[in-house]
């Protein structure tokens, strides 16, 4: 049996059994909160923390939800008001924090490796959980993805998945490859501009495409990435229009995917740019309950580094 995590950083190199694991217990978790309309008491006089250096709506909120179903204390920390704004170095801000007798803290922040940093850091028992960092990680939403198809099509290894989009720039991308990597996916294919695609040798077992329509051929799940205009510097990118004819999912293009294919997206949509909004809303888009199963895999990681 895999050894239980103390903190969640990253999903690269994660075994298989650690991910089914939190996969399984968000699954048990929103059964025993009854979807979410009873609160648990599992994390009792247990408080959590959460640190963002960067705008989030889906997963700030889902976590505070998730800790606050398990039964936990949840702070926001407003960094509009906190002494980072005057210049105070971010370790002497976790050691503060940390006095405070925190068992948890939830950490985004646009460099990336700063969850790491934490974690070589802190002096006391305090978790850190990686809410994304930089380019390089989002470890929840990686999960949640995989429990989102795993609800639809749970023989990963007969699954064509597709991730189209601004992959250079994603977190999204990279922790969705590693836990669908882990969970035994049989091909993984990538597509976007070449000015927005990683080098090959970063992910030597995936496919690389130019071409969204040779791609999403026969595939079974496609998600969608937006374009992260705040993490480029000068690059050559078509305009939006362009941009949608090439590589945006539409009716036509969803229709040369595989029977009944899932319509995936992080969020927040850019609608008519990396998505039609009638496929965005239609019959095969999961993107609502990505949203839903964020919050049970939030709280199937509370649950595994803080249960007692």
């Amino acid at each position: 049996m895999s050894p239980r995590l103390r903190h969640l950083s990253t999903l690269q190199n994660l075994p298989r059994e650690t991910i089914e694991r939190l996969l399984d217990r968000a699954e048990a978790l929103r059964d025993a909160c009854a979807h979410g309309t009873r609160k648990l008491e599992i994390l009792k006089g247990r408080t959590v923390l959460n640190l963002f250096f960067e705008p989030s709506t889906r997963t700030r909120t889902s976590f505070e939800l998730a800790a606050r179903r398990l039964g936990a204390d949840v702070v926001n920390f407003d960094l509009g008001f906190s002494s980072t704004s005057k210049g105070e170095e971010l370790f002497d801000t976790l050691h503060t924090l940390e006095a405070m007798h925190l068992d948890a803290i939830i950490v985004r922040h646009k460099e990336s490796g700063t969850p790491d940093e934490l974690v070589r850091h802190a002096m006391s028992g305090v978790s850190v959980i990686n809410a994304g960092d930089g380019n390089r990680a989002h470890p929840t939403q990686g999960l949640l993805d995989a429990l989102t198809i795993r609800q639809h099509r749970p023989d990963f290894e007969n699954l064509t998945v597709v991730i189209c989009g601004d992959i250079q720039h994603s977190r999204v991308a990279r922790s969705d490859i590693h836990a669908l990597t882990a969970l035994g996916v049989k091909e993984i294919r990538l597509c976007g501009p070449t000015t927005l695609m990683p080098a090959a040798e970063e992910f030597p077992a995936v496919q690389l495409f130019d071409d969204f329509d040779q791609a999403i051929a026969g595939a079974d799940a496609a998600i969608m990435l937006r374009l992260q205009k705040e993490r480029m510097a000068s690059i050559d990118l078509p305009d939006e229009v362009a941009y949608f004819n090439r590589y945006g999912l539409d009716k036509r293009r969803l229709a040369l995917a595989a029977k009944g294919c899932l319509v995936m997206h992080p969020g927040p949509i850019n609608r008519g740019i990396e998505i039609a909004s009638d496929v965005a809303d239609g019959a095969q888009s999961r993107i609502l309950e990505q949203v839903g199963n964020g919050v049970f895999i939030r709280m199937a990681v509370l649950n595994e580094v803080l249960a007692r």
